[in-house]
């Protein structure tokens, strides 16, 4: 994470979640994942520029006829649940907005690196594709409930646990193993991370967040989506709801749950996303039958 972001975001006398200066050199060694797609920067690029507008995104999105063919998939979906079928892009940018453009577009880059190689004997890549889609509708649902946005929860659910797929590239076998010890006895996966590892994979997420240019938000989500409570409380919003939908996918077991498996909903982080128990009782009780409307556009 950016200097800035950190000072600004986090509560004073918190440590900034950074790499030792030898795992820093490890990143450099990433390459798989080591870059967006341009079109995907320039989306991202348009939606942080306050002065964009709707034609800028569609100059650029129809450059790209699979994307442009994914937007018009996504905004006919169950996912959005629009009153009629819509055939025109311009109309499709329009009615989704930028902000839901971007989280589409991000979806679908982000989607290839999550194809190949397993985690552990017992989940694959894909788990944690899963996962992170799960962990996406599950904070979209909490943010209608408690009228946040819900592009900006749906996309952080996405990408929070990127920084996984930076571990799996740089050490695939320490991962393994982290992963097999908390299959095998509950325990906190981002202290055996730190220990087996160096840092977790907040720490190594936020590093690839920051070369990807992320919006301070979303860095956030990234870096302390386990422990909202170290930021500020004006940032804790989004990434308490991040911490909420993460720890409910976790407890039901979906994809990779193992990150997440022994947090607790305590009244803090309720406090902090502005979200009651019977909200949550009714986000659960609708999460699978959105988590499939969702699997159905994103897992192609």
């Amino acid at each position: 994470m950016s200097t800035t972001a950190n000072q600004s975001g986090m509560q004073s006398g918190s440590n900034p979640k950074s790499l030792p200066p030898e795992l820093q050199k490890a990143m450099s060694k990433v390459t798989d994942i080591a870059s967006l797609p341009e079109i995907t920067t320039r989306i991202v690029e348009v939606v942080e520029d306050p002065k964009a507008t709707a034609h800028d995104m569609h100059e650029i999105v129809r450059s790209d006829p699979a994307l442009a063919t994914k937007i018009l998939k996504v905004v006919n979906s169950a996912f959005y649940g629009l009153p009629s079928q819509i055939a025109s892009l311009d109309r499709a940018i329009i009615m989704l907005g930028l902000s839901a453009v971007k989280n589409i577009a991000l979806a679908a880059s982000l989607t290839r690196f999550f194809k190949g190689g397993e985690l552990s004997e017992h989940f694959a890549a894909r788990d944690l594709w899963q996962h992170s889609i799960a962990v996406g509708v599950c904070a979209k649902s909490i943010a209608d409930k408690v009228r946040y946005a819900q592009e900006e929860a749906f996309v952080g659910g996405l990408v929070h646990d990127m920084g996984l797929l930076v571990i799996q590239q740089l050490f695939a076998d320490r991962l393994k193993e982290v992963a097999e010890k908390c299959y095998a006895e509950p325990q906190n996966f981002l202290e055996l991370e730190t220990s087996l590892i160096g840092a977790d994979h907040q720490a190594f997420g936020v590093a690839l967040a920051t070369k990807w240019k992320f919006p301070p938000a979303l860095r956030y989500v990234v870096s302390y989506h386990h422990d909202p409570h170290l930021l500020k409380p004006e940032f804790q919003r989004l990434t308490s709801i991040i911490y909420i939908a993460d720890t409910i996918c976790c407890q039901n077991k979906i994809g990779f749950w193992l990150t997440g498996a022994t947090q607790a909903l305590t009244e803090e982080v309720l406090g902090a996303a502005m979200v009651t128990p019977d909200q949550l009782q009714e986000v659960a009780q609708e999460l699978p039958e959105r988590l499939q409307e969702a699997e159905q556009i994103f897992n192609e």
